[in-house]
């Protein structure tokens, strides 16, 4: 018999609340992390409040740099909550990244120059755990989150492990601001996903873990990571394609396993910057889902990079718990050819299953099915 994945853990760590249940909530009242910065908007974590957190949870926080610490009181929380013994051989440790600890280029600040490398910055929290294994690393530009959860299933289907602990997360640099300003992607007004008058996207600070286990059967009222699929169209190093074509494929993958009328809702990457939005739109039409309700929450959390994937994956099932379609914000008028349910208010659902899509550099995209298993 196939192994089933479960998600048993999660938490979210952002300038909306330190736990998936604060951000959820602050989401749904409409409140958003993005401010301005010397002239840039952007979401950042208060560094503060992460020291303070990192003391009520034990970690030593002068031992790790800022991204680490993000990293940690994310997963630690949630390890926490899952009850799992993080330091078992039978536990694998997945973080997905774009960046890692970019902020140490040029400037150590203390700290030995390889930790840059983010092999060396993973290994930093899981042997805060304990564990034997040596963590995964997944660089994948956007997509990296979606990755990550998909690479943990496909191990944890393997027998090798019994659970995963996936985790991502992106701090904000200069570097990373001038490298999105140099694709003039940038907006210097809060995004606008899918709007005729979207002028590019913001960056956004973010951590999110889930913890998977792999099971014979997943109970009823939890949720199960059904399947996942990355399709690379290779069109352009930063340019999406025209046709949505990778997205499209990466969707009717998900679709062998559900129906679109049993959707509660897509999330989708929806950065606001012109060409994204609009492939985005053309695959959803490609695939028959222009009439299923699609979300975003770019608008409330900015572009996390890293963390993305991971944490829209935890706040769609917190929604979907929630008989909720979240709000989109900042959309107000449709700006795409083929225009899809988006929404700017909340709307009520009855499904238990959604598809988070991403797509990234290079025409890589990914897609993830969730369910909730048993009846209302």
């Amino acid at each position: 018999m196939e192994r089933l994945v479960q998600c048993i853990a999660d938490n979210v760590v952002s300038p909306l609340g330190l736990d998936s249940a604060s951000n959820y909530q602050s989401v749904k009242a409409g409140k958003s992390g993005l401010q301005h910065y010397e002239g840039i908007a952007m979401s950042k974590i208060d560094r503060m409040a992460v020291d303070v957190a990192c003391k009520r949870l034990d970690i030593p926080s002068d031992r790790y740099t800022f991204f680490e610490k993000i990293l940690l009181v994310s997963s630690v929380q949630a390890v926490r909550n899952s009850g799992i013994d993080a330091s078992s051989e039978r536990v694998l440790f997945i973080v997905s990244t774009t960046k890692g600890n970019v902020s140490l280029l040029g400037s150590p600040a203390g700290f030995p120059g390889e930790r840059v490398l983010l092999g060396v910055a993973a290994r930093q929290v899981s042997d805060f755990f304990g564990n034997p294994n040596s963590p995964l690393v997944v660089c994948n530009a956007c997509i990296s989150g979606v990755c990550a959860q998909i690479e943990a299933m496909r191990a944890l289907k393997s027998g090798r492990y019994d659970y995963a602990v996936v985790m991502g997360a992106d701090e904000q640099s200069q570097f990373i601001e001038s490298g999105f300003k140099s694709f003039k992607a940038v907006s210097d007004d809060f995004c606008r996903p899918f709007d005729r008058d979207r002028k590019g996207l913001n960056l956004g600070e973010c951590a999110a873990t889930v913890v998977l286990k792999a099971s014979d059967s997943v109970p009823d009222d939890c949720w199960e990571l059904v399947t996942g699929a990355i399709r690379n169209d290779a069109n352009h190093i930063s340019g999406p394609s025209r046709t949505g074509e990778g997205s499209y494929l990466a969707l009717m993958e998900t679709l062998r396993c559900c129906r679109p009328e049993d959707l509660a809702f897509v999330n989708v990457h929806g950065t606001a910057t012109a060409y994204n939005d609009e492939m985005e739109s053309i695959a959803l039409y490609r695939a028959g889902l222009t009439d299923v309700p699609v979300t975003g929450l770019k608008g409330y959390y900015g572009h996390t990079m890293g963390a993305a994937g991971i944490m829209e994956s935890i706040l769609s099932m917190y929604a979907v718990r929630d008989h909720t379609v979240l709000a989109t914000r900042g959309f107000a008028v449709q700006g795409t050819t083929y225009p899809v349910s988006v929404s700017p208010e909340l709307r009520v659902t009855d499904g238990r299953q959604f598809i988070k899509l991403l797509s990234g550099f290079g025409g890589c995209n990914a897609a993830l099915l969730y369910r909730l298993n048993g009846t209302w």
